[in-house]
């Protein structure tokens, strides 16, 4: 596998590997601080996890916001600029929600975080597919999400590490992710070129209004906007590795916050070793069969929370919820990627942003329920139910639009999808 990583490095431009170094650098000061931020939040706040899961809401609402007015704006003015302008803002914001006393000012403070860092959220995902031609684009996202999970091996264990010899001290945690943001800023803005296509003269013409409004052609592709709904469901079940699992282990199976950061720094691990060749061998098989395999692997790994009684097994739930995140991640945006015109590819990743904004904009306040209400073993269950549900109508999305799929690996002229399917 390694022989296959270092000859790739001379099939994909220095672009894009500069892309990858920088998104380490900023994800790494980011894995430092999430995994940790329920607990913050509980703790400083003195809250529950219903309180965390409004928190979340709101974060994601100004997401939402955020990303459907950067991907216009990402097709109006560019990738870099808005990746540079949304690395500083979330710098920024890390900093003043570290130093904010009060639940509140924390609300207010997300909210403008979530807008303000989201703007520049679809014009990464959009520079990946204007470098890279499609037929590379699901090991170009494989080759990141190992970069990202390079940073996610040891961003928990250090900000565990920082927690432990600081006393627990989070504003460490909030000037490293600050300090990361500002770093990869620095990096885009003076090593990465443009990578937006060239513009013809009506598209250069067009406002940022009317950019806005070309939403409506996205939504047109129903084939599209219904893989993203079922995609929603997937992801409110992934999204509780970073949310109420950390209170779960810590409440139910005497974790410390030490050993939650190695669950996660194992499951970065294993994507880091392993996901350029599952990526390669996930590629031959039709796309949404091996999506509909990665979730099923969710819903075991997740529904087993909701028996197991140790530690180990706890360990081995992870390592099934990480083999189907190797399995289904990199080929959902390759997908999202392939089905976008060169000229809408901004609005089209910021759509796909809803498979992840829109659940976490109620999802967290769901978790908290069911697990303050009904039982914390009842969350895990019902996750595992909602991924079957998603299992089953990614199915029925392969089955019913199967013949809508062309396999020349081509981006859409119109609303028709591409998406190859050689079985």
């Amino acid at each position: 596998m390694s022989t296959e990583i270092k000859n790739s490095h001379r099939n994909y431009p220095k672009a894009f590997w500069v892309l990858i170094f920088s998104s380490f650098i900023d994800r790494l000061g980011a894995f430092m601080l999430f995994p940790f931020f329920s607990l913050y939040i509980t703790e400083r706040f003195s809250v529950g996890l219903i309180e965390v899961g409004f928190l979340f809401g709101i974060f994601s609402l100004g997401g939402i916001f955020g990303g459907v007015i950067g991907g216009a704006m990402t097709d109006k003015f560019g990738r870099k600029v808005m990746m540079v302008f949304g690395l500083v803002m979330s710098g920024s914001g890390s900093i003043v929600m570290g130093l904010v006393d009060s639940l509140n000012a924390f609300l207010i403070t997300a909210l403008f975080l979530g807008f303000l860092g989201d703007l520049g959220g679809p014009a990464r995902q959009a520079m990946i597919g204007d470098l890279l031609p499609p037929e590379k684009q699901a090991d170009g996202f494989g080759l990141i999400r190992v970069a990202v999970n390079l940073s996610a091996t040891i961003g928990p264990a250090l900000g565990g590490f920082l927690l432990f010899f600081s006393g627990d001290n989070y504003m460490i945690l909030f000037v490293s992710d600050a300090i990361s943001s500002f770093l990869t800023a620095i990096i885009v803005f003076f090593v990465i070129p443009e990578s937006m296509p060239e513009k013809n003269e009506e598209e250069k013409g067009e406002t940022l209004g009317q950019t806005v409004m070309g939403y409506f052609e996205v939504l047109k592709d129903w084939i599209y906007v219904a893989f993203i709904v079922i995609s929603m469901l997937a992801t409110l079940v992934y999204m509780q590795m970073n949310s109420t699992l950390s209170v779960f282990l810590l409440d139910n199976l005497f974790f410390t916050k030490f050993t939650f950061g190695l669950l996660l720094a194992m499951n970065a691990l294993m994507v880091v070793v392993f996901q350029f060749l599952v990526t390669r061998i996930v590629s031959k098989y039709a796309p949404m069969k091996m999506i509909m395999l990665g979730t099923l692997l969710y819903a075991i790994g997740f529904g087993m929370y909701g028996f197991i009684s140790s530690i180990p097994m706890a360990f081995l739930a992870m390592i099934i919820i990480t083999i189907g995140e190797m399995v289904a991640m990199p080929i959902s945006q390759s997908i999202a990627s392939r089905f976008a015109p060169p000229d809408k590819r901004g609005r089209y990743m910021a759509v796909f942003g809803f498979s992840w904004s829109v659940p976490m904009l109620f999802g967290v306040i769901f978790s908290g329920w069911i697990y303050e209400y009904i039982g914390p073993n009842w969350l895990w269950y019902i996750m595992a139910m909602i991924a079957m549900i998603a299992v089953i109508c990614y199915g029925l999305l392969h089955k019913t639009a199967k013949h809508r799929f062309s396999t020349d690996n081509q981006a859409p002229e119109t609303d028709q999808v591409s998406y190859a399917d050689p079985q």
